[in-house]
């Protein structure tokens, strides 16, 4: 009599007194998570240990992964450029006055991280 693993096309191998099943991992390739996606892999991990072990299990986790860190950067990017536009800060502040430039360009940037992060990393 087969086991269901056996019936739907799964093989052993004996190790010693035991037969291990033949798993093999797909191929995920190169993939570059960032800052982000790496957040994200770590909330998973902590509190959401379902949703983490199902990522790892049907072998998408670093695809999600990837996305979830290339949303984020785009995301960014536009919250800070429209924030910017509205706030003022614009090119001629940075000639006149670099560093309350920076000052408004830091405080942006971190207002925009955080909404990201609640909208994106920790939902």
């Amino acid at each position: 009599m087969k086991s269901i693993f056996e019936e739907m096309g799964g093989t052993y191998r004996q190790e010693g007194d035991y037969f291990i099943p033949n798993l093999i991992l797909p191929d995920t390739g190169e993939h570059q998570i960032g800052k982000y996606g790496r957040m994200r892999r770590s909330y998973l991990k902590e509190y959401r240990k379902i949703l983490y072990n199902n990522y790892v299990l049907e072998g998408t986790l670093f695809k999600h992964l990837v996305e979830i860190d290339q949303a984020c950067n785009e995301r960014i990017e536009n919250i800070v450029s429209d924030m910017a536009k509205q706030e003022g800060v614009t090119e001629a502040l940075k000639a006149t006055n670099q560093i309350e430039w920076v000052r408004r360009m830091n405080s942006i940037r971190s207002r925009a991280e955080e909404i990201v992060l609640t909208e994106l990393v920790y939902a």
